[in-house]
C-alpha cells in the first residue's frame, strides 16, 4: 500500500470526551470516528487492525474444529421468550418492533438462535460434537458507554457455541476452546491472565475470563504469585479465618459518635483500628404471586468488617438472597428506626434476618451502629450480646494479603481488561428450547452446550492500553495496521531515494510483508510523528546522505533512536525481525 492511495487522518489533540489512552490514541491516529454515544465508525486504519484480529481468530477457531456461520443481527423475540431472557435481560437488551408490531431484539449474543439451529439440524448422537462460530456485529444498550471501543454499544464479537452428548464430552470441548483462546492471545503478543470467573447472565457453572493486564482495566484480577490460582474479583473466595474467636474483654457501651456515620470516621474518632468496626448493609428479597405481585418481603442485615466491601455476586448466589435488592429508606426506618449510617443488629424495631461475613463471625469486642443518630455501640460480642449469627457466608471482596484458596501463598490484585470469556453452559438453553437428540440407546437427551466469546473490536483497544508511550501506539506485529513503513526523505529532490524506497517496498511485498510506502511528500518530522502515533512497529528511513554511504536507518517502534543498516542487509534484517 502507498500512503498517497490510503486514507491517513491524524490529530494533534484528542477529543475532550476521550478519557482513557486507547480512546485518545485511536481517535488521534484516525482509527475510529465517533458517530454517537458508544457508536463508532471503523476508519480504514482501524479496520485494518480489526481484520488482523479476525484473521488470527478465524485461523485458530478453524484449527480447533469450529465451523463458521453468520446469524442475523435482528432476531425474533419469540426465541428469547422461550429462554425467558426477553424479560430478564434488562435495558441492555435493545428491543424493537417491526411494522406489524412484532417484537425483535438486536443481538447482544446468540445462544437462542444457535440453539434453534441445533434443535432443527441435529437429530442423532452421530452428528455430535458440533461447534459453530460467527464474527458478527452485536449491540448492548450500555447505560453509560465510555472509553471508546472499550465499552461501546455497538461492537464486533466472535461468539462460538459447542454442542455435545454429555458432560464429559462438553467439558472436553470447553478445554479445546480454552486452549485455542490461549493460542490466539499468545499470537497477539499480549500479556494476559486466564482467570476463573462468574458466568453472569449467560449461565453455566464453569467459566474463565481472559484478561489483558493494564493499569486502566475496569476489572480486578486476583492471583497468587506462588501458584496458578487466578480469578476475577467476583469469583475469588475469601477463606474463613484460621483464628478462633477469643472471649470478649469489653463491656457493651453506647458511645456518642456525633456526625460520624462511616466506619472510617468512627474508627478515627475512637482511635481504634478500622478492622474493629462492622458495617451494616440492608437488603430485601421479594416473594411474588402468580400475577407477579409482591406477596411478601423479607429484610436482611449483612454484617461486614469495616474495611471490607460487599461482593454482590457472592451475595446473590446465596439461595436465600437470590434476586435481592437494596432495601428502601422506608423499609430501613421501619425496621431499624434510623437512617443508614448508624445501623446495627442490636435494638431493632422489627426482626430482620442476619447474615455475617466469615470475618465478622470470629470478631470480639466489635463496634456497630446503635440504631440511633450520632451513636454507636462498642464492645459487641456474639453469644453474650446477641445470638450467634444464624447464617455465616463469604460476603466480601478479597483484599491483597488474603490467603490463596489453593493454600499456596497469599493473594495479589492487579487490573485487567476482559477480552475473552469461555463458559460451560450445560443444558440451560437446550432444556429451555427443547433441543434434544437421540442417543445411542435411542432415547432423547438434551444437548450439553458451551459458549465462547472474544471482543474483536475491544481487543485492539486493550492492546493499546498495554502498549503505548508518549509518542503514540506501539502495536505488536500481529495487530499492526501495517507491519513496516518506509519513509523516504524528500524523494522529489533525490531520485535515488525514491528508487531505493520503491525497490525495498517491492521486495517486501514480494516476501509477503504488509508494508506501506509513505509517498505523501510530508516533512520528515511530521511523517515520523504520524507513524509513531499510528504505531507501525518497524520503520525504515531512506535519505540521500545515508544512501551515499550505502546505508538506511532502521528503527523499531520501541527504540529511542534509529540504527544504521547497510542497504544490502535491510531486507534480511526486516525479514528476520518479522520471522518471515
Amino acid at each position: 500500500m502507498k500512503a498517497s492511495k490510503f486514507f491517513i487522518s491524524t490529530l494533534k489533540e484528542a477529543p475532550a470526551d476521550a478519557e482513557v489512552i486507547s480512546h485518545q490514541l485511536m481517535m488521534r491516529a484516525g482509527m475510529i470516528k465517533k458517530l454517537g454515544a458508544g457508536i463508532y465508525t471503523l476508519m480504514p486504519m482501524g479496520l485494518r487492525v480489526v481484520r488482523k484480529v479476525e484473521a488470527i481468530v478465524r485461523e485458530e477457531m478453524d484449527r480447533a474444529g469450529a465451523v463458521e456461520l453468520t446469524m442475523p443481527v435482528v432476531q425474533p423475540a419469540e426465541l428469547w421468550q422461550e429462554t425467558g431472557r426477553f424479560e430478564t435481560n434488562g435495558p441492555e437488551l435493545l428491543r424493537v418492533k417491526d411494522r406489524h408490531d412484532r417484537d425483535f431484539v438486536i443481538q447482544p449474543t446468540s445462544e437462542e438462535v444457535v440453539t434453534d439451529i441445533a434443535r432443527q439440524e441435529i437429530r442423532s448422537y452421530k452428528q455430535l460434537p458440533r461447534n459453530f462460530y460467527q464474527i458478527q456485529t452485536k449491540f448492548r444498550d450500555e447505560r453509560r458507554p465510555r472509553f471508546g471501543l472499550m465499552r461501546g454499544r455497538e461492537f464486533i464479537m466472535k461468539d462460538a457455541y459447542s454442542f455435545d452428548r454429555d458432560q464429559v464430552a462438553a467439558k472436553a470441548s470447553y478445554q479445546v476452546m480454552a486452549q485455542a483462546y490461549r493460542r490466539i492471545f499468545d499470537r497477539f503478543g499480549l500479556t494476559y491472565r486466564a482467570v476463573a470467573a462468574d458466568s453472569g447472565a449467560i449461565g453455566g457453572d464453569l467459566s474463565e475470563e481472559f484478561q489483558v493486564i493494564a493499569a486502566t482495566g475496569e476489572d480486578a484480577i486476583v492471583y497468587c504469585p506462588g501458584s496458578d490460582y487466578a480469578a476475577n474479583m467476583e469469583k475469588a473466595e475469601a477463606l474463613a479465618p484460621q483464628q478462633v474467636r477469643v472471649a470478649g474483654q469489653q463491656s457493651l457501651t453506647k458511645t456518642a459518635t456525633p456526625g460520624k456515620s462511616t466506619c472510617a470516621d468512627v474508627a478515627e474518632l475512637l482511635a481504634v483500628p478500622l478492622q474493629q468496626t462492622v458495617k451494616s448493609l440492608v437488603l430485601a428479597t421479594d416473594s411474588l404471586g402468580a400475577k407477579g405481585e409482591i406477596v411478601k418481603t423479607q429484610i436482611w442485615l449483612l454484617l461486614l468488617r469495616g474495611d471490607h466491601d460487599m461482593n454482590e455476586v457472592k451475595v446473590g448466589k446465596l439461595p436465600a438472597l437470590a434476586g435481592f435488592r437494596f432495601a428502601t429508606v422506608t423499609e430501613i426506618e421501619d425496621h431499624f428506626g434510623c437512617l443508614p449510617g448508624y445501623l446495627g443488629p442490636i435494638g431493632l424495631k422489627k426482626p430482620v434476618n442476619i447474615v455475617a461475613d466469615r470475618e465478622v463471625a470470629v470478631m470480639s469486642d466489635w463496634i456497630c451502629g446503635a440504631n440511633e443518630p450520632d451513636f454507636h455501640i462498642t464492645g459487641v460480642n456474639w453469644a453474650r450480646d446477641l445470638p450467634e449469627p444464624p447464617l455465616v457466608a463469604d460476603l466480601r471482596n478479597v483484599v491483597e494479603g488474603d490467603l490463596s484458596p489453593d493454600g499456596k501463598g497469599t493473594l495479589l490484585i492487579e487490573r485487567g481488561i476482559e477480552i475473552g470469556h469461555v463458559f460451560y453452559l450445560g443444558t440451560k438453553y437446550s432444556k429451555a428450547m427443547n433441543a434434544s437428540f437421540l442417543d445411542v440407546n435411542g432415547k432423547p437427551q438434551f444437548m450439553e452446550m458451551g459458549c465462547y466469546g472474544i471482543g474483536i473490536t475491544r481487543l485492539p483497544a486493550a492492546a493499546i492500553e498495554q502498549n503505548h508511550d508518549a509518542r503514540g501506539i506501539i502495536w505488536p506485529d500481529a495487530l499492526a495496521p501495517f507491519t513496516v513503513v518506509l519513509c523516504p526523505i524528500t524523494p522529489d529532490r533525490f531520485p535515488e531515494v525514491k528508487a531505493a524506497a520503491e525497490k525495498l517496498y517491492a521486495d517486501l511485498l514480494a516476501a509477503g510483508v504488509d508494508a506501506i510506502l509513505d509517498d505523501r511528500g510530508e516533512r520528515p518530522g511530521a511523517m515520523f510523528a504520524d507513524w509513531e502515533l499510528i504505531g507501525v512497529p518497524h520503520r525504515v528511513n531512506i535519505g540521500d546522505r545515508g544512501l551515499k554511504e550505502g546505508q538506511v536507518e532502521y528503527q523499531s517502534r520501541r527504540d529511542a533512536s534509529p540504527t544504521l543498516v547497510a542497504v544490502t542487509e535491510i531486507l534480511a534484517l526486516l525479514l528476520s525481525r518479522l520471522k518471515v
